[in-house]
């Protein structure tokens, strides 16, 4: 009998071959000047949509911030290469470059608000339902993510987040160094630092509107600590906001959608079973 692991290995190839035959569309995220200007001009935020073939559009729709500690992304693994995963289950999913944060937390958040608007705005278009849309992120992309989450408002706010080994805090003790540093920038002020590190703890910010989760690390993470994800998964659960959290014994930090992860194939199919739940 063949293995597990070998099963499900044929069964992902096969999406994989079916879901290859969307390809991705990129354009710029702002065609005209950005809401929040960059201190780097170069640096242009865009989105590649992929989408499922129509006839299996759940109207379902996914906005993906990889991670990068908010220096750089990592576009592959935690961003374009979940598009099979997504499309053969009727899934648009929508990949953001981002722009980097340069110490100006607002560039990053401005981009990630704007992808999710022009999702519902190109709704009708992308067979997209604007009221079953998703943002999912990696590392910092998941604390951009869970920030869009936490904070954001009307058309800007998903209908739920998708987060792997996430940054949440902000509190020195616990954050991810480079992060925190990247996104909040040199604050002089500790009054004013104290303040931003408490608004941008997105696991301080979970309230009853705060949309259903889906979690996913490591519990040997040494990057970015475990205990991020569950402070807000026990947030989200004191709110009764639905939430899945799932911790894997090894993998450390960064695997995204990389088959040598040794629970790549369990994080997958939790996945999917969790998508289909609601």
């Amino acid at each position: 009998m063949k293995s597990l692991k070998t099963i499900l290995s044929t069964l992902l190839l096969a999406f994989t071959a079916t879901a290859f035959a969307q390809k991705g569309t990129t354009m710029k995220l702002w065609p005209n000047a950005p809401e929040v200007v960059s201190a780097d001009e170069k640096d242009q935020a865009e989105i590649t949509v992929y989408l499922p073939d129509a006839k299996k559009a759940t109207g379902r729709a996914v906005v993906c911030c990889p991670g990068g500690g908010y220096s750089h992304l990592a576009m592959d693994h935690e961003g374009h290469q979940w598009a099979p995963f997504f499309n053969t289950q009727g899934i648009a999913l929508i990949v953001l470059k981002y722009r980097m944060p340069h110490g100006n937390r607002l560039v990053p958040i401005s981009d990630a608000e704007e992808a999710v608007k022009i999702v519902r705005r190109h709704a009708a278009e992308w067979h997209i339902n604007p009221n079953d849309v998703g943002i999912m992120g990696f590392s910092a992309g998941g604390h951009l993510a869970s920030t869009i989450a936490t904070h954001s408002k009307g058309d800007a706010a998903p209908n739920f987040q998708i987060l792997f080994y996430p940054v949440i805090t902000m509190d020195p003790g616990f954050t991810h160094k480079g992060s925190h540093d990247n996104f909040l920038g040199v604050i002089e002020s500790k009054k004013e630092l104290k303040k931003l590190e408490v608004e941008f703890s997105n696991d301080l910010q979970v309230n009853r509107v705060t949309p259903r989760a889906f979690l996913a690390l490591s519990d040997d993470d040494k990057a970015v600590p475990a205990c991020n994800g569950f402070s807000y998964y026990q947030q989200l659960y004191k709110h009764d906001v639905p939430a899945s959290i799932h911790i894997y014994p090894t993998g450390g930090h960064g695997w995204g959608y990389r088959e040598t992860f040794e629970y790549h194939y369990q994080m997958v199919f939790e996945l999917k079973a969790w998508l289909k739940s609601f």
